[in-house]
Protein backbone atom coordinates (compact mmCIF):
# COMPACT_ATOMS: atom_id res chain seq x y z
CA UNK A 1 0.00 0.00 0.00
CA UNK A 2 1.35 3.42 -0.96
CA UNK A 3 1.58 6.25 1.55
CA UNK A 4 -1.13 8.21 -0.28
CA UNK A 5 -3.52 5.25 -0.19
CA UNK A 6 -2.83 4.65 3.51
CA UNK A 7 -3.57 8.31 4.26
CA UNK A 8 -6.76 8.06 2.19
CA UNK A 9 -7.86 5.02 4.19
CA UNK A 10 -7.36 6.89 7.49
CA UNK A 11 -9.32 9.88 6.19
CA UNK A 12 -12.20 7.68 5.04
CA UNK A 13 -12.27 5.88 8.39
CA UNK A 14 -12.53 9.20 10.23
CA UNK A 15 -15.13 10.62 7.85
CA UNK A 16 -17.22 7.44 7.98
CA UNK A 17 -17.01 7.46 11.79
CA UNK A 18 -18.54 10.95 11.84
CA UNK A 19 -21.25 9.80 9.43
CA UNK A 20 -22.08 6.86 11.68
CA UNK A 21 -22.16 9.05 14.76
CA UNK A 22 -24.11 12.06 13.52
CA UNK A 23 -25.88 10.93 10.34
CA UNK A 24 -24.01 13.49 8.27
CA UNK A 25 -20.50 14.84 7.82
CA UNK A 26 -18.74 12.28 5.65
CA UNK A 27 -18.32 14.89 2.93
CA UNK A 28 -17.41 17.71 5.29
CA UNK A 29 -14.65 15.67 6.93
CA UNK A 30 -13.35 13.77 3.92
CA UNK A 31 -13.28 16.80 1.62
CA UNK A 32 -11.26 18.76 4.15
CA UNK A 33 -8.37 16.35 3.58
CA UNK A 34 -8.85 14.18 0.47
CA UNK A 35 -7.99 17.01 -1.98
CA UNK A 36 -4.43 16.78 -0.58
CA UNK A 37 -4.06 13.22 -1.92
CA UNK A 38 -6.35 13.14 -4.99
CA UNK A 39 -8.19 15.48 -7.32
CA UNK A 40 -11.16 17.31 -5.76
CA UNK A 41 -13.49 15.89 -8.42
CA UNK A 42 -12.52 12.29 -7.59
CA UNK A 43 -12.85 13.00 -3.87
CA UNK A 44 -16.31 14.52 -4.28
CA UNK A 45 -17.67 11.66 -6.38
CA UNK A 46 -16.13 9.03 -4.08
CA UNK A 47 -17.60 10.48 -0.89
CA UNK A 48 -21.00 10.89 -2.55
CA UNK A 49 -21.09 7.16 -3.32
CA UNK A 50 -20.23 6.23 0.25
CA UNK A 51 -22.68 8.74 1.71
CA UNK A 52 -25.52 7.30 -0.36
CA UNK A 53 -24.76 3.70 0.62
CA UNK A 54 -24.31 4.46 4.33
CA UNK A 55 -27.51 6.54 4.44
CA UNK A 56 -29.54 3.58 3.16
CA UNK A 57 -28.07 1.25 5.78
CA UNK A 58 -28.32 3.65 8.71
CA UNK A 59 -31.90 4.78 8.16
CA UNK A 60 -33.43 1.34 8.75
CA UNK A 61 -33.68 1.59 12.57
CA UNK A 62 -34.79 5.24 12.35
CA UNK A 63 -37.36 5.02 9.56
CA UNK A 64 -40.38 5.66 11.83
CA UNK A 65 -38.99 9.10 12.70
CA UNK A 66 -39.26 10.44 9.14
CA UNK A 67 -41.46 13.53 8.60
CA UNK A 68 -42.88 13.06 5.05
CA UNK A 69 -44.05 16.66 4.45
CA UNK A 70 -40.78 18.34 5.47
CA UNK A 71 -38.76 15.70 3.65
CA UNK A 72 -40.73 16.20 0.42
CA UNK A 73 -40.11 19.94 0.53
CA UNK A 74 -36.34 19.42 0.80
CA UNK A 75 -36.31 16.76 -1.92
CA UNK A 76 -38.21 18.95 -4.40
CA UNK A 77 -35.72 21.75 -3.88
CA UNK A 78 -32.79 19.37 -4.25
CA UNK A 79 -33.99 18.08 -7.62
CA UNK A 80 -34.12 21.68 -8.84
CA UNK A 81 -30.67 22.65 -7.56
CA UNK A 82 -28.63 19.53 -8.35
CA UNK A 83 -28.19 20.02 -12.15
CA UNK A 84 -26.53 23.40 -11.60
CA UNK A 85 -24.17 21.90 -9.05
CA UNK A 86 -23.20 18.99 -11.31
CA UNK A 87 -22.51 21.43 -14.14
CA UNK A 88 -20.19 23.37 -11.84
CA UNK A 89 -18.26 20.25 -10.85
CA UNK A 90 -17.75 19.22 -14.49
CA UNK A 91 -16.61 22.67 -15.68
CA UNK A 92 -14.95 24.65 -12.89
CA UNK A 93 -11.13 24.65 -12.43
CA UNK A 94 -9.60 22.60 -9.60
CA UNK A 95 -8.45 25.71 -7.73
CA UNK A 96 -11.98 27.08 -7.72
CA UNK A 97 -13.35 23.82 -6.34
CA UNK A 98 -10.71 23.80 -3.59
CA UNK A 99 -11.63 27.32 -2.55
CA UNK A 100 -15.33 26.52 -2.65
CA UNK A 101 -14.77 23.53 -0.37
CA UNK A 102 -12.72 25.67 2.02
CA UNK A 103 -15.27 28.48 2.03
CA UNK A 104 -18.15 26.10 2.76
CA UNK A 105 -16.27 24.54 5.67
CA UNK A 106 -15.44 27.91 7.21
CA UNK A 107 -19.00 29.20 6.85
CA UNK A 108 -20.49 26.08 8.42
CA UNK A 109 -18.12 26.24 11.38
CA UNK A 110 -18.68 29.97 11.81
CA UNK A 111 -22.46 29.50 11.97
CA UNK A 112 -22.03 26.78 14.56
CA UNK A 113 -19.59 28.74 16.72
CA UNK A 114 -21.52 32.02 16.55
CA UNK A 115 -24.86 30.29 17.18
CA UNK A 116 -26.39 32.12 14.22
CA UNK A 117 -28.54 29.22 13.11
CA UNK A 118 -32.21 30.27 13.07
CA UNK A 119 -34.47 28.90 15.81
CA UNK A 120 -37.66 28.24 13.81
CA UNK A 121 -38.06 27.71 10.04
CA UNK A 122 -41.59 26.39 9.66
CA UNK A 123 -42.75 27.82 6.31
CA UNK A 124 -42.66 25.39 3.34
CA UNK A 125 -40.49 27.81 1.36
CA UNK A 126 -37.65 27.28 3.86
CA UNK A 127 -37.67 23.54 3.24
CA UNK A 128 -37.62 23.98 -0.53
CA UNK A 129 -34.88 26.62 -0.33
CA UNK A 130 -32.74 24.39 1.90
CA UNK A 131 -33.16 21.61 -0.66
CA UNK A 132 -32.17 23.84 -3.57
CA UNK A 133 -28.99 24.98 -1.82
CA UNK A 134 -28.21 21.40 -0.81
CA UNK A 135 -28.63 20.25 -4.40
CA UNK A 136 -26.30 22.93 -5.74
CA UNK A 137 -23.67 22.32 -3.07
CA UNK A 138 -23.94 18.55 -3.25
CA UNK A 139 -23.59 18.46 -7.01
CA UNK A 140 -20.72 20.95 -7.12
CA UNK A 141 -18.62 20.22 -4.05
CA UNK A 142 -20.03 17.03 -2.55
CA UNK A 143 -21.35 18.66 0.65
CA UNK A 144 -25.16 18.87 0.51
CA UNK A 145 -25.43 18.77 4.29
CA UNK A 146 -25.06 22.35 5.61
CA UNK A 147 -28.35 23.87 4.33
CA UNK A 148 -30.51 20.93 5.42
CA UNK A 149 -28.65 20.55 8.71
CA UNK A 150 -29.47 24.17 9.54
CA UNK A 151 -33.07 23.67 8.41
CA UNK A 152 -33.68 20.44 10.34
CA UNK A 153 -32.07 21.86 13.45
CA UNK A 154 -34.73 24.60 13.40
CA UNK A 155 -37.67 22.18 13.45
CA UNK A 156 -37.63 21.27 17.14
CA UNK A 157 -37.06 17.60 16.38
CA UNK A 158 -35.39 15.08 18.67
CA UNK A 159 -31.85 13.97 17.73
CA UNK A 160 -33.24 10.69 16.34
CA UNK A 161 -35.82 12.49 14.21
CA UNK A 162 -33.25 14.96 12.90
CA UNK A 163 -30.86 12.16 12.02
CA UNK A 164 -33.62 10.13 10.33
CA UNK A 165 -34.79 12.99 8.14
CA UNK A 166 -31.25 13.97 7.18
CA UNK A 167 -30.51 10.39 6.14
CA UNK A 168 -33.75 10.14 4.16
CA UNK A 169 -32.95 13.37 2.37
CA UNK A 170 -29.40 12.28 1.62
CA UNK A 171 -30.61 9.02 0.07
CA UNK A 172 -32.71 10.89 -2.49
CA UNK A 173 -30.32 13.81 -2.92
CA UNK A 174 -27.23 11.69 -3.44
CA UNK A 175 -29.01 9.32 -5.81
CA UNK A 176 -29.96 12.28 -8.01
CA UNK A 177 -26.42 13.62 -7.78
CA UNK A 178 -24.90 10.26 -8.75
CA UNK A 179 -27.19 10.09 -11.78
CA UNK A 180 -25.89 13.52 -12.73
CA UNK A 181 -22.30 12.39 -12.24
CA UNK A 182 -22.95 9.39 -14.48
CA UNK A 183 -24.41 11.63 -17.16
CA UNK A 184 -21.37 13.93 -16.90
CA UNK A 185 -18.92 10.99 -17.15
CA UNK A 186 -17.56 11.47 -13.63
CA UNK A 187 -18.05 7.88 -12.41
CA UNK A 188 -14.63 6.85 -13.66
CA UNK A 189 -12.64 3.63 -13.21
CA UNK A 190 -10.46 5.40 -10.66
CA UNK A 191 -13.49 6.28 -8.55
CA UNK A 192 -14.83 2.71 -8.58
CA UNK A 193 -11.38 1.28 -7.87
CA UNK A 194 -10.91 3.56 -4.86
CA UNK A 195 -14.43 2.77 -3.71
CA UNK A 196 -13.59 -0.93 -3.66
CA UNK A 197 -10.20 -0.51 -2.02
CA UNK A 198 -11.58 1.69 0.77
CA UNK A 199 -14.56 -0.49 1.70
CA UNK A 200 -12.98 -1.98 4.82
CA UNK A 201 -11.82 1.23 6.57
CA UNK A 202 -15.02 3.02 5.60
CA UNK A 203 -17.31 0.25 6.88
CA UNK A 204 -15.27 0.00 10.07
CA UNK A 205 -15.51 3.74 10.61
CA UNK A 206 -19.28 3.93 10.20
CA UNK A 207 -19.78 0.86 12.41
CA UNK A 208 -17.73 2.38 15.22
CA UNK A 209 -19.58 5.69 14.85
CA UNK A 210 -22.98 4.01 15.16
CA UNK A 211 -21.78 1.97 18.15
CA UNK A 212 -20.76 5.06 20.14
CA UNK A 213 -23.77 7.18 19.07
CA UNK A 214 -25.09 7.49 22.65
CA UNK A 215 -21.88 6.96 24.59
CA UNK A 216 -19.84 10.13 24.26
CA UNK A 217 -20.10 13.83 25.02
CA UNK A 218 -21.56 14.93 21.68
CA UNK A 219 -20.99 18.63 22.40
CA UNK A 220 -17.27 18.25 23.03
CA UNK A 221 -16.86 15.89 20.08
CA UNK A 222 -18.60 18.41 17.82
CA UNK A 223 -16.24 21.16 19.00
CA UNK A 224 -13.18 19.05 18.15
CA UNK A 225 -14.48 18.05 14.73
CA UNK A 226 -15.52 21.57 13.78
CA UNK A 227 -12.19 22.98 14.96
CA UNK A 228 -10.36 20.60 12.61
CA UNK A 229 -12.76 21.45 9.80
CA UNK A 230 -12.15 25.17 10.28
CA UNK A 231 -8.37 24.73 10.06
CA UNK A 232 -8.65 22.54 6.98
CA UNK A 233 -11.11 24.89 5.32
CA UNK A 234 -8.82 27.84 5.92
CA UNK A 235 -5.87 26.01 4.35
CA UNK A 236 -7.91 24.99 1.29
CA UNK A 237 -9.30 28.49 0.87
CA UNK A 238 -5.84 30.08 0.95
CA UNK A 239 -4.08 27.37 -1.10
CA UNK A 240 -6.67 27.03 -3.88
Amino acid sequence: MTAALAITAVIMFAASFVMGLAGFGIGLVALAFLPWVMSPVTAIVLTTIYAAVFSVVMIVPLRREIEPVRLTQMVVGSVVGTPLGVWGLATLPVSVLNRLIGLVLILVVALDWWRRSPKILAAPAWGVSAGVLAGVMGGAIGTPGPPVIIYTSAQGWSPRAMKANLLAFFIVNETVILLGYSWAGLLTREVWWLGGVLVVPSLLGVAVGVAVFNRIDAVRFRQIVFGALFASGLVLLVRG
